[in-house]
C-alpha cells in the first residue's frame, strides 16, 4: 500500500499563487514518474468543476488534477464553499449540496465534522498516491480564525507536510508579509516551513538579492525560489483575479466581447478561450455607461440569479441590453445563469435564493425558469446548432433551475434531451452547457460569423484551447523548475516522512 509524500503550498494571503505553484508541482511529480494528486481540504470560490461521477469540486483541484495526469475525485477537495449571499454560502460536501449556512454557524457547527472528513480523504490520498500536493487557503496567520481553521496548518499537521510559503512580490511589501507571516505562526508550525517562494517577480533579480540576503539571515528560513510573473492559460480559481482584467475595449483588436460581470459572477472560466484569439478584446462590464455596442455580449454563470437581475436592474444594465439587441447585430449569448436571465421569468417557490417568490428576466428568450431544491451537476455532451451548422460540443452543468422552453427551437441536442434554445434569427442563444467556447469548432464559427459581419480578415492560425492548456501545463513546469528548488523540496518531503521533523 502507498504512502504518499506530501508538500503543502500556503501564502501569505488569497492570491498569492499558491493555487498555480501547485499545479506546478502535480506536473512536475507527474512528468517524474510519480502518481500525484491534489488536495485542498476546503475551498471558498465559485469556479467549479464536475468529476467524472457527477460530483462538484473546486476547479482549482480539478484542474491540477489534470496537470497531474489523473481523474479528479471530491477526496481531492472534499469541502467546497460557494457564497450565494453576504455571510451566506452553500456548503458542498464531497460534490454534493449539503446546506446553506452563515459564516458563524459554519465555524460554531461545522468544523468537527468538516474535521472528520477531511481526514477521511487525506487518509484515502495518502494510500493511493505517491505524492500529494496540498495548497492552503488565505493565510496560516489569521489569528482571529485559526482555533478553528480547517484547511492550513491544522491540515500540515495531519498530512505532516513541510509547508512552503509564497509571497507576492506584486502586491508590494512582500518581505514584511513573509516575515510578519513567519511570526505569528506557533514554534511548532513555523519549524514546518522548509522554505519561501516569492511570486509574480519582474525585473532585474540582482536588485533583489539583497532583500533575499537579509530575510534568510533575518528569519533562518531559505528562499528556494523567484518565480518571474507569468502569462498562464491556466483557469483561474476565483473571481478575485478579476480586478486584472480589462474594462474598455482594446481598439487594436477587430472583436469586442462584452462580459457581464455581476456580483455573483460564477465559472468565469467559461471565456477563456477568447483570451487566446488574437483579434479578440474581451472586457468586463458592470455599468450601463460600460456597455457599448460588443460584436458578443456574455452573460455568464451565477451563484444567486434573482439578486445578479436585481443588479442588473440597478445598474441600468438590464434596459441597456434590451435596447443593444433591439438596436445593433449583436450576438448575447447566456450560459447557465445567463440564460436563465434572458428568459422571460425567474420563480423561486422554494425561496432557494432570495426571499422574492420569482422575479422578470430579460425577455430575449422564449422560457421561463423555477429554481428548484435539487441541484444538477453532470458532463454533458451533444449536438449544437447555429447558423445551419451543427457541432459536436461537450463540457458540464452545475445549476439549480429548470427551464421550460415555451417555443422555438432547441440550442443543444443531448441523448434523451435537448438544453437551451436560441431565438429564431439566432442572435440569442442560452445554455446551461459550461465550457461550450472551449469547443474550438463552435467557437471558430462564431467568431467568424462576427469577421463576415464586420468585414475583417480571418486569421491564418486558429487556437485550439485544450491542446494550449496541456501545453502551458508543461510550460509552467518548466518555469517553476528553472527557478524553484526542487531538489530540496523533494529531499525535505523525504525527511519529514522519515521523522525529521524540524531539521536544518
Amino acid at each position: 500500500m502507498r504512502k504518499a509524500l506530501p508538500i503543502m503550498f500556503q501564502g501569505t494571503h488569497s492570491d498569492a499563487g499558491k493555487s498555480v505553484i501547485a499545479t506546478a508541482f502535480c506536473r512536475i511529480f507527474a512528468r517524474n514518474g510519480w502518481k500525484t494528486a491534489p488536495f485542498k481540504s476546503q475551498n471558498m470560490s465559485l469556479n467549479s468543476y464536475v468529476t467524472i461521477d457527477g460530483k462538484e469540486i473546486g476547479r482549482a483541484q480539478g484542474v491540477q488534477a489534470e496537470a497531474a495526469g489523473v481523474l479528479a475525485t471530491t477526496h481531492m477537495n472534499p469541502i467546497l464553499i460557494k457564497p450565494s449571499r453576504d455571510q451566506e454560502a452553500q456548503i458542498v460536501v464531497h460534490g454534493k449540496p449539503y446546506e446553506n449556512m452563515k459564516a458563524t454557524t459554519y465555524r460554531n457547527e461545522f468544523f468537527h465534522l468538516g474535521l472528520e472528513l477531511i481526514q477521511q480523504s487525506l487518509h484515502v490520498l495518502m494510500n493511493e498516491y505517491d505524492r500529494l500536493v496540498i495548497e492552503g487557503a488565505g493565510s496560516p496567520a489569521e489569528v482571529n480564525l485559526n482555533d478553528r481553521e480547517l484547511v492550513n496548518m491544522r491540515i500540515a499537521r495531519m498530512a505532516n507536510a513541510p509547508v512552503v510559503l509564497i509571497g507576492d512580490i506584486e502586491r508590494g511589501g512582500v518581505f514584511a508579509s513573509l516575515v510578519g507571516t513567519l511570526q505569528l505562526l506557533e514554534e511548532e508550525d513555523r519549524k514546518r516551513v522548509i522554505g519561501v517562494i516569492i511570486n509574480k517577480f519582474r525585473g532585474d533579480l540582482s536588485l533583489l538579492q539583497p532583500g533575499l540576503h537579509w530575510f534568510e539571515q533575518y528569519t533562518g528560513v531559505p528562499v528556494i525560489g523567484v518565480v518571474p510573473y507569468m502569462h498562464t492559460r491556466i483557469d483561474a480559481e476565483d473571481s478575485v483575479v478579476l480586478s486584472r482584467y480589462a474594462t474598455k475595449k482594446d481598439e487594436t483588436k477587430a472583436i469586442d466581447i462584452a462580459v457581464i460581470q455581476y456580483p455573483r459572477l460564477s465559472n468565469f472560466t467559461d471565456i477563456d478561450p477568447f483570451f487566446a484569439e488574437a483579434d479578440c478584446s474581451v472586457r468586463f462590464v458592470t455599468d450601463h455607461a460600460m456597455l457599448g455596442e460588443p460584436d458578443i455580449l456574455i452573460l455568464p454563470g451565477s451563484k444567486n440569479t434573482i439578486e445578479d437581475v436585481c443588479f442588473l436592474k440597478e445598474t441600468g444594465l438590464f434596459s441597456a441590453i434590451r435596447r443593444l439587441y433591439e438596436r445593433t447585430d449583436v450576438t448575447i449569448v447566456g450560459i447557465c445563469g445567463g440564460y436563465q436571465m434572458l428568459g422571460e421569468r425567474i420563480q423561486d417557490p422554494f425561496h432557494v435564493e432570495t426571499p422574492l417568490d420569482e422575479i422578470d428576466g430579460l425577455s430575449l428568450l422564449p422560457m421561463e425558469t423555477t429554481l428548484a431544491r435539487e441541484k444538477t451537476t453532470v458532463l454533458c455532451e451533444g449536438i449544437l446548432t447555429f447558423k445551419g451548422e451543427t457541432f459536436h460540443v461537450e463540457g458540464y452543468e452545475i445549476h439549480m433551475g429548470r427551464s421550460s422552453v415555451k417555443r422555438g427551437e432547441p440550442l443543444i441536442f443531448m441523448e434523451g434531451k435537448t438544453d437551451g434554445c436560441k431565438t429564431k434569427d439566432e442572435r440569442v442563444i442560452g445554455t446551461y452547457m459550461h465550457d461550450l467556447f472551449h469547443n474550438d469548432a463552435f467557437r471558430h464559427y462564431l467568431l467568424n460569423d462576427v469577421r463576415r459581419k464586420k468585414h475583417v480578415l480571418f486569421p491564418i492560425e486558429r487556437p485550439f484551447y485544450r491542446r494550449l492548456r496541456n501545453e502551458a501545463f508543461d510550460e509552467l513546469a518548466d518555469c517553476v523548475e528553472k527557478h524553484v528548488d526542487v531538489r530540496t523540496i523533494e529531499r525535505k518531503m523525504i525527511e519529514f516522512q522519515k521523522g525529521r521533523y524540524g531539521d536544518a
